[in-house]
């Protein structure tokens, strides 16, 4: 009997591994599949969630079913955790990327531990004010700040949060001198701003979308790096005299790391399509989110953007990781 040389024999079982591995991708998904959700239900991201996988269910013909974890690190330790066989899926994003800054120990590493599938939607923030204010451009605000140092105080959520961390940018971009004021709910932001507790503010604009449609607020700008297709009027605060400026929230996929390529490759094909469908583009647009898919490597440098972007931020606003 011949006996194969070990180099013959390791070149035979890598072939047998990825044909098992392709063929395992060709029946992929088998079952329904599980993604978990760090958010409660009814929030912007878990809404957005739903939205997609409702639409990649109905294409893949599985279920897949929301697992809401409302607690920063559960569900990514969960997902982290589990069987890397494209079953169980991480809802991750800036949240996940912020949590990575503000943190100098995780139980997981977002960027070893997890390989990242495609982003879903950008949430862009609302620079708000109310609709009888004074306040029409961002260099009406900033003109304000400058004639009246310390007067201006800027409504946002809680602090070490996106929200807050885009209202320092705000002040680092245009040198003014102003007063954070941070609030626990959406709710109290509205309150504060149409009772002039406050002049203007930073909201994540699905908050925000219904009071703006009703005249009861006023969008001065948004934070991205584009308008807002469902307010093409409302220029970026880049394009008001700040170039560079840039603040959103986004969300997308994430598996564990030992993930086969080719499941990788196929949900990441589901959930481009998914978001690409005409339906879930108009109920996202309608909801004030901005529907955006990307391929894995496009979610990977954005994820190491946001994690290096954050912790700069927090560096040069003060505040220490944990």
């Amino acid at each position: 009997m011949k006996i194969l040389s070990p180099g013959i024999r390791r070149t035979a079982a890598l072939v047998l591994a990825t044909a098992c591995a392709s063929a395992g991708a060709q029946q992929f998904p088998a079952r329904s599949i599980e993604l978990y959700v760090a958010f409660g239900p009814g929030g912007a991201g878990d809404v957005v969630a739903r939205i997609v996988a409702k639409k990649v269910a109905e294409n893949i013909g599985q279920a897949v079913v929301i697992d809401n974890k409302p607690a920063p690190m559960v569900a990514p330790v969960a997902v982290a955790k589990a069987k890397p066989d494209g079953y169980t899926l991480l809802m991750a994003g800036s949240g996940t990327a912020l949590t990575d800054s503000l943190f100098k120990r995780l139980p997981y590493s977002l960027m070893g531990d997890f390989k990242h599938v495609s982003t879903m939607a950008s949430f862009d923030f609302a620079f708000i004010t109310d609709a009888g204010s004074p306040f029409k451009t961002v260099a009406d605000v900033v003109a304000y700040a400058k004639a009246n140092p310390g007067a201006l105080n800027i409504a946002t959520s809680r602090l070490g949060s996106t929200l807050h961390l885009a209202a320092e940018m705000f002040k680092s971009a245009t040198g003014i001198e102003a007063v954070i004021v941070p609030y626990k709910t959406t709710g109290e932001i509205i309150a504060a701003l149409r009772s002039k507790a406050v002049q203007v503010g930073f909201e994540i604009l699905p908050g925000v979308n219904a009071q703006i449609e009703q005249k009861l607020l006023r969008p001065i700008a948004v934070t991205s790096r584009q308008r807002f297709p469902g307010l093409p009027e409302v220029p970026t605060i880049a394009e008001s005299g700040y170039p560079g400026y840039e603040a959103s929230s986004w969300n997308g996929i994430s598996v564990p790391a030992a993930t086969p390529a080719p499941v990788i490759e196929r949900l990441s094909r589901e959930f481009n399509a998914a978001v690409a469908s005409p339906e879930v583009q108009k109920e996202l647009i309608a909801l004030g989110v901005r529907p955006e898919a990307s391929t894995p490597e496009q979610m990977t440098a954005r994820m190491q953007q946001d994690i290096d972007k954050w912790r700069a931020t927090l560096a040069k606003v003060g505040i220490e990781p944990q």
